[in-house]
């Protein structure tokens, strides 16, 4: 097969055979495939999509391209579970749920990814934890998952390594907010990990890939279905992202707050509530518990008795993390130079009525806590914090954000950004369901 001819077909729309998929996935791994050729295909299914029959096939080559993990040898007295968003702004639902569902009894083997486009990456906000290894060899990743219960760690290179490459390319290529891109991208992803239950947490609204509802639940429907069709359970929440996730943006300082929700320092209510249901949805889902009224009450009293926090602290520390991250925080965490805040520009108080969640998303972008190329290096100190939401009241007292930068360029710059991220009026307006359950 020629690569150009696979390339052509899916432009000229039509179904590519289970064949010329694993030939293009097979060439993208031992580089006969170029970077240009594998941008082409991806901007190509962005235009022309795939059908169900595609989608799986393109998920099943992308998981066969490694290896799949295998617990049994553990012996785990535990179903493996495991939660994927479709990524938001301040987006840190990860870094709390892991430690409350090891509390719980669930093993979490969590494999994340990088930051996407204006959205931040879980892997460079765990990378804001000096010495945690985000990127450890299998035995490492599965010993601490055994004797801890959760771990958060990127794509090992016998995991799905095609889908590696290829989410990098999407990234600087605006071919992310493609429906069976993603999907085969998650489900690689999670199927290699040998789970037995996923929750899907599917973002919609402006700060998210999927910034209407249409696509968020098509999007949703198709991972179900996909992953029904390869045999692996999953339940698909559907969650606002029209503003700001919790009260801060950026790497550092979303480690903060999903320290500071931990110990119960402070909980967002909208964080809280999307946290506990998809935590809730897995232990059901897995059989841990019988619904979901005892999986909350289970959830709280784990947080509320510090175990959650506890397990965060040890998966820290058996990742090479210092082990005393929930106390001193603040020693190890990076710091930008210049924080200062951004108000609006008329006098009289006024409530918020809209946010441009992918503007402030690419305020934290443009202040170099994401990426405009793969190759990017990140600022983990960078961002934005007590990030101002829908309903809230804004006057010259009162910011919209903090902006955390380290030079005064860039936090002008990010200033404009905000500004332009947010409308106001003199009344408030209804704000959408923070989630929606399908079927």
């Amino acid at each position: 097969m020629l690569a150009q001819e696979v390339i052509r077909s899916k432009r000229e729309a039509n179904a590519l055979s289970v064949e010329e998929i694993r030939f293009f996935i097979s060439g993208m791994v031992d580089g006969s495939i170029s970077e240009s050729q594998v941008s082409a295909l991806a901007m190509a299914v962005y235009f022309q999509g795939m059908n169900r029959a595609e989608c799986v096939a393109l998920t099943q080559s992308l998981q066969g391209s490694g290896t799949t993990l295998d617990w049994s040898v553990l012996n785990l007295p535990g179903p493996i579970v495991d939660k994927h968003s479709t990524g938001g702004v301040g987006d840190k639902v990860s870094m709390m749920l892991a430690p409350m569902l090891a509390a719980c009894g669930v093993f979490v083997p969590m494999i994340s990814g990088r930051g996407l486009g204006h959205t931040g990456g879980t892997l460079d906000k765990m990378d804001s934890i000096p010495g945690y290894n985000t990127s450890p060899d299998i035995d490492l990743f599965q010993k601490a998952v055994k004797q801890v219960g959760c771990a958060i760690v990127g794509q090992t290179p016998e995991l799905a390594p095609a889908d590696k490459r290829l989410y990098g390319i999407r990234d600087v290529t605006a071919t992310v907010e493609s429906i069976p891109l993603i999907t085969a991208s998650i489900l690689s992803k999670k199927l290699s990990a040998g789970l037995d239950a996923l929750v899907m947490d599917v973002k919609t609204g402006s700060g998210a890939f999927a910034d209407n509802y249409p696509m968020a639940k098509e999007l949703a429907t198709n991972i179900i279905e996909v992953g029904a069709g390869l045999g692996l359970p999953i339940k698909a929440l559907i969650t606002d992202m029209s503003q700001n996730l919790g009260t801060t943006a950026g790497n550092a300082l979303e480690i903060k707050e999903s320290i500071d929700y931990l110990t119960g320092e402070y909980r967002d209510p909208r964080l809280h509530e999307i946290n506990v249901e998809l935590c809730a949805e897995l232990l059901v889902l897995a059989k841990s518990v019988p619904n979901i009224e005892q999986a909350r009450e289970k959830l709280n009293a784990q947080l509320h008795s510090g175990a959650a926090a506890e397990y965060f602290e040890r998966m820290v520390a058996a990742l090479g993390g210092p082990a005393d991250i929930i106390a001193r925080q603040d020693s190890y965490l990076p710091k930008a130079n210049i924080i200062v805040p951004v108000y609006p520009t008329q006098s009289v108080s006024q409530i918020i009525t809209q946010v441009n969640g992918r503007g402030l998303g690419n305020a934290v972008v443009e202040l170099g806590g994401g990426r405009r190329r793969a190759q990017d290096p990140v600022d983990h100190s960078v961002g934005l914090s007590q990030v101002k939401g829908l309903g809230d009241s804004v006057d010259k007292s009162e910011p919209f954000a903090m902006i955390h930068a380290n030079s005064e360029e860039d936090a002008l710059k990010a200033a404009k950004r905000v500004l332009a991220s947010y409308e106001m009026d003199g009344e408030s307006t209804p704000v959408a369901p923070v989630i929606e359950r399908l079927g």
